[in-house]
């Protein structure tokens, strides 16, 4: 057989670099793809090995060509046998709709494309590789998982030992490792990456990203972000007919969105039922000019009621103030979050108890581990599909290090480290903000500095005021 060498390793950040996974010399073999029955009408059956994806898309006439990934598909050489395939799929963190619709589509993409029939599956995240017994995965195994939430693999977070998991790995013969979680697990791999390319193993690594929050940098969109979006308008709904129901309803509803808003923002965008959004990178503040408060009482003398919806990592500053922080983190490593859904309802509840001639009544509702919990919708289904597919055409070329996922698109191969580097955010100062803005109406809170500082302001004259009247208080 022809011996190949994939290529090196391009990991400079220069502006026209070509990104790669890390690539080894191994003996090349044709792709069982050309013999395929369901591929035989295919015009293209492979990728062109010099084909790439851009990262940036919109670039002035005469800038620099910018940073490019491989592109993501099948090769017309693959780099394992089919026989000498044994690969593993492990899902670390917490759930997300799509999961079991990526692990059901990697094993038939392996048994069905490439004829892989060994196949495991790890048992509780990473800590099962070396604390629980795997199963053997068939297409018959996995055949109606994708109908059901959660992980059929089962889950937690942390358990990471990178010597013990590659240990594990080399023990058990494995040489193609699928990886599905967020940024922690992502990271993770790319430990057991570097291990394994210091021993020197012939094992693929490869990540699936996930992450509910759709804060994966790099690539457009994560998978079950569409799913949640769309479950999230059923909260909304509910929360929209109770409080106009009733004379001045303010509803509530706590979205996902540990460190980004992209839930509660394309979910209010898609409402439009909504009348204040609140996420982590927009910065809120409740009293004075501008407030909530104020916008508030505005929204019940207007409509006679009102929906807020808040991202679970919105106003944690506020929070903290009145609350007992504790620094504590899970362990994922994540900091752990105040609760800001029912602080903000007994904020406003306490704002209104002074104000007799406006009672409110206040509707609560939080559905995150509803919409977590849910099998994936049509559309997420087909991306999974796509994410999966992607995964082994890269492993079974010999490819690894990378994860995948789209990028303007089209599916490519990333190196792991990339997607880690950053989290994706909301941009403020971007149009899809200011879509939001403008269809609610709501403050842009953009004297918050001023309003927290002319509130430390306050507080010290108050403070010294009180030490002047108790310095000259007789006995």
């Amino acid at each position: 057989m022809e011996s190949t060498p994939l290529a090196t390793c391009v990991l400079k950040c220069s502006r026209n670099a070509i990104h790669a996974s890390f690539f080894i010399f191994l003996q090349a073999y044709p792709n069982p793809l050309q013999n395929n029955p369901a591929y035989a009408i295919v015009k293209q059956n492979f990728v062109h090995p010099e084909d790439v994806v851009a990262e940036e898309i919109v670039i002035q006439r005469n800038s620099p060509r910018g940073v490019h990934f491989r592109r993501a598909g099948p090769r017309e050489k693959v780099y394992f046998r089919t026989e000498d395939v044994r690969a593993c799929i492990v899902t670390c963190g917490g759930l997300c709709p799509g999961i079991n619709t990526v692990i059901r589509e990697i094993v038939c993409g392996l048994n069905y494309m490439y004829g892989v029939d060994d196949i495991l599956g790890i048992a509780g995240g990473y800590r099962g590789f070396y604390s629980k017994n795997t199963m053997p995965l068939t297409p018959k195994v996995v055949n109606d998982i994708h109908k059901r939430g959660g992980t059929f693999l089962r889950t937690s977070r942390g358990g990471h030992d990178t010597k013990k998991i590659v240990d594990s790995i080399q023990d058990r013969g494995i040489n193609q490792v699928y990886i599905i979680g967020g940024d922690g697990t992502q990271k993770g791999a790319a430990a057991i990456y570097r291990e394994v390319a210091k021993r020197g193993l012939r094992v693929v690594v490869a990540g699936i990203p996930k992450t509910i929050d759709n804060d994966i940098a790099v690539i457009d969109k994560s998978f079950g972000f569409d799913t949640a979006v769309e479950e999230a308008q059923r909260a909304i709904n509910a929360a929209h007919v109770e409080v106009e129901s009733v004379e001045n309803g303010i509803g509530i509803v706590k979205l996902m969105g540990r460190y980004c808003g992209f839930i509660a923002m394309h979910a209010t965008l898609a409402s439009r039922d909504v009348d204040c959004c609140l996420i982590p990178e927009s910065p809120f503040y409740l009293e004075g000019q501008g407030g909530l408060f104020e916008f508030i009482e505005q929204r019940l003398k207007e409509n006679g009621h009102m929906v807020i919806v808040v991202a679970e990592g919105a106003g944690q500053d506020l929070v903290a103030e009145s609350m007992r922080a504790i620094d504590a983190k899970d362990a994922s490593g994540n900091r752990l979050l105040l609760d800001v859904g029912p602080w903000l309802s007994q904020k406003i509840k306490d704002h209104f108890l002074v104000n007799p001639k406006m009672a409110v009544n206040l509707k609560y509702i939080d559905p995150t581990y509803m919409i977590r919990a849910i099998p994936s919708n049509a559309s997420d289904n087909i991306y999974c599909t796509l994410l999966a597919h992607s995964a082994v055409h890269g492993a079974m070329a010999g490819f690894t290090g990378f994860t995948v996922g789209p990028v303007n698109s089209r599916h490519a191969y990333i190196p792991i480290n990339r997607v880690t580097e950053t989290q994706n955010t909301v941009k403020l100062t971007d149009r899809m903000w200011a879509r939001l803005l403008a269809s609610t109406t709501q403050p842009s809170f953009l004297r918050y500095d001023e309003v927290m500082k002319e509130k430390v302001d306050k507080e010290t004259v108050q403070m010294l005021d009180n030490m002047t009247n108790s310095s000259v208080q007789l006995p």
